[in-house]
């Protein structure tokens, strides 16, 4: 199920994603949305939407120590804060002593970072990324896309393309713009 697709343009994460809630071969369309913001991030996920409920509801993000650079601070207190939360809910699931959480994108001082099940955090050098089942063909579309400046445009394309191409992404598209600042001003 799913597609979630961030970009970082001028200094801002973007990032948009579909609604189709998928087990086996049933397919819903969902109104909780997989795309939301908390705190000083902006957050899409794939894996499970009660992962998504954990990230958006439960999870806590811990404040950056000065003494830590970005990447520092979230492959150390953001992940394990973030593992915690899941482990909590029970959420978190250990085989043979590794741990697995879930797939999502997260955009954090105007940079995009993926996490993977395994949550190491990786940053795409080409400033876009997208994940779940449409995640390919999204990633074609955006690179396709790369000298369309308007990036709401680049996100819904991907978006599009992704649905007519895959069975698990389905409308509406929820796309977001954001920044720590618009966040604070609400």
């Amino acid at each position: 199920m799913t597609c979630i697709v961030g970009l970082v343009h001028d200094g801002v994460v973007y990032m948009g994603g579909d609604s189709a809630g998928v087990t086996g071969y049933d397919i819903a369309t969902r109104a909780d949305e997989k795309v939301f913001t908390n705190g000083d991030f902006i957050m899409g996920f794939t894996t499970s939407f009660r992962m998504g409920q954990i990230l958006r509801y439960s999870f806590d993000p811990p404040e950056q120590s000065v003494k830590k650079d970005d990447m520092k601070y979230l492959v150390t207190d953001f992940i394990d804060n973030v593992r915690n939360a899941f482990s909590d809910a029970g959420f978190l699931s250990k085989d043979d002593g590794v741990e697995e959480g879930g797939t999502f994108l997260f955009g954090y001082k105007g940079s995009l970072y993926q996490v993977d099940s395994d949550f190491q955090i990786g940053r795409p050098l080409d400033k876009f990324a997208a994940i779940g089942c449409g995640g390919q063909i999204a990633m074609g579309a955006m690179y396709a896309s790369k000298n369309n400046p308007d990036p709401i445009t680049r996100i819904t394309q991907a978006l599009e393309a992704a649905e007519a191409f895959s069975a698990g992404v389905r409308r509406p598209f929820i796309v977001l713009k954001f920044t720590p600042e618009e966040e604070d001003v609400e």
